[in-house]
């Protein structure tokens, strides 16, 4: 039983998209997606530096055109289910045919730009917690005013906030952290703080005709296999303000049955999660062309066909 995922913001690094537009097709692909958003991918995904990478507006649709690419590169894969992290959800929802890549591309588009304008109101940000109890956690972080914005599994819990409250945080970390890590985010995800980004897209929204999906579709609200297209276009919009439970989502993985799982372009985040939770499933993340042989044998053993 296959899964496909895809990483959430803060898996790019500069120059990553470079090796995969040099596969047949590929640089004509994302400089088509480019015109249709208004934004150059191919610019960002092979000369930008880390900081103009680092931008909401240009991180989201960057990660969801190398996931849709990456996952191209493939071949024809019929995953038993998909599942991504954060905006990673909405290159889940191209995989399993509730969007178009044009349009999940669009969506994401909004998205990043709704974010970043909801990001600028109030300096915020997110700093991973390595190790500890999640419950003593997850009240430490409450009584900072922090919020859990992802709980990642494998003892990892994101937190977010004000840029004043993730300080305290860190002369402060809860009993049995052994390490607080700022991560390169430009906001506090899937908090309060982007209650506005949520009204824009829903307006957004309105313009979708989604597709029920053709595979398993477990979203990161709740760990829950949702089987509408307009119920997970509502969750996509809903999750930008909500924590991300990819816990929830690694446990749905097991009650399937999952014995691989491969994590797409820019792939390492989630593998890495799922070699702690889900001891005994096969791994493989895509970084370059050069993963995808193994890729192939991975899915030749483990996939739906």
């Amino acid at each position: 039983m296959l899964v496909l995922v895809a990483p959430g913001q803060g898996a790019q690094t500069p120059g990553f998209l470079t090796p995969w537009l040099e596969l047949p097709g590929a640089a004509d692909r994302v400089a088509a997606w480019s015109d249709a958003i208004g934004l150059d991918l191919v610019h960002y995904g092979t000369q930008a530096d880390a900081d103009a990478i680092r931008d909401t507006a240009v991180a989201q649709p960057l990660l969801v055109a190398a996931g849709i690419l990456s996952a191209a590169a493939l071949g024809d894969v019929a995953p038993d289910a998909v599942a991504g992290h954060s905006v990673g959800e909405i290159t889940a929802a191209a995989f399993a045919g509730v969007l178009n890549d044009t349009a999940a591309l669009t969506l994401v588009r909004r998205r990043g730009l709704a974010m970043a304008e909801a990001a600028a109101v109030t300096e915020t940000g997110m700093s991973a917690l390595l190790g500890g109890d999640p419950e003593v956690s997850v009240a430490h972080l409450e009584k900072l005013g922090l919020t859990p914005a992802n709980v990642n599994g494998a003892g990892q819990i994101v937190a977010a906030g004000t840029m004043e409250q993730l300080a305290a945080l860190a002369e402060n970390p809860p009993e049995g952290v052994r390490k607080v890590v700022a991560l390169k985010v430009a906001g506090a995800f899937h908090t309060h703080h982007m209650a506005p980004a949520v009204e824009k897209l829903a307006e957004a929204a309105k313009a979708l005709a989604p597709a029920d999906p053709k595979v398993t579709y477990v979203s990161n609200k709740d760990g829950r296999a949702v089987t509408g297209g307009s119920e997970v276009v509502e969750r996509l919009v809903g999750q930008v303000a909500n924590p991300v439970r990819w816990d929830l989502c690694m446990e749905t993985f097991k009650a399937l049955g999952v014995t691989a799982l491969i994590e797409v372009c820019p792939g390492g985040t989630l593998t890495g999660l799922a070699k702690r939770a889900l001891p005994g499933v096969r791994t493989l993340a895509l970084k370059t062309p050069d993963d995808l042989d193994a890729a192939r044998e991975v899915i030749a053993e483990h996939a739906n066909a």
